[in-house]
């Protein structure tokens, strides 16, 4: 003898697995054919769909067998659904003006990393001397360091830099006539 959904909830309710795999076995297709036409896309169903199954074992300490298993099944799956699109709202308005933070913060990051390209690439035009000088200053060691790493006064560290300063200006003046 088979049964009813309304006793298979309620002995689920009580803890019997059997009793919920059954149940579950039953009702999951059209769960998630509601779920489909309450959420309009597939991804969004199967979310859904996984969401209720998850909630529904410590749901079913409600079912009180009043109603159809089926009817109380539904009530449970709209109001998933619409706690799902209010999440989905308050997720948006949360979230309104951070998309274009985002852009512009990704914008200033790729001009950075242009920046540090160019850089790189330009560097190795210059005479090692200038270019070590630079490497060392640009990694934040003090002139006073850098006097030491390389064995020279600090007055010859500046006027490296400003070397290095005037041929970088060089190429970028003329790669942009170019």
């Amino acid at each position: 003898m088979e049964s009813t959904s309304e006793s298979l909830a309620l002995a689920a309710a009580g803890g019997d697995g059997a009793a919920f795999s059954a149940l579950l076995s039953r009702h999951y297709d059209a769960l998630f054919g509601l779920a489909f036409r309450l959420t309009g896309a597939r991804p969004e169903a199967e979310d859904l769909t996984q969401d209720i199954c998850a909630a529904l074992p410590a749901k079913l300490a409600s079912f009180r067998g009043e109603a159809r298993f089926t009817t109380w099944l539904y009530r449970v799956a709209v109001n998933a659904a619409h706690d799902r699109r209010r999440r989905a709202a308050t997720h948006a308005r949360h979230a309104d003006g951070w998309g274009d933070w985002e852009l512009n913060r990704r914008a200033s990051d790729a001009e950075a990393a242009e920046a540090a390209d160019w850089l790189t690439h330009a560097m190795r035009t210059l005479p090692p001397d200038l270019r070590d000088t630079l490497a060392l200053v640009l990694d934040d060691v003090t002139h006073a360091q850098t006097a030491q790493v390389l064995g020279i006064s600090e007055g010859t560290v500046s006027w490296r830099i400003s070397e290095a300063k005037k041929k970088l200006r060089a190429l970028r003046a003329c790669e942009d006539q170019t």
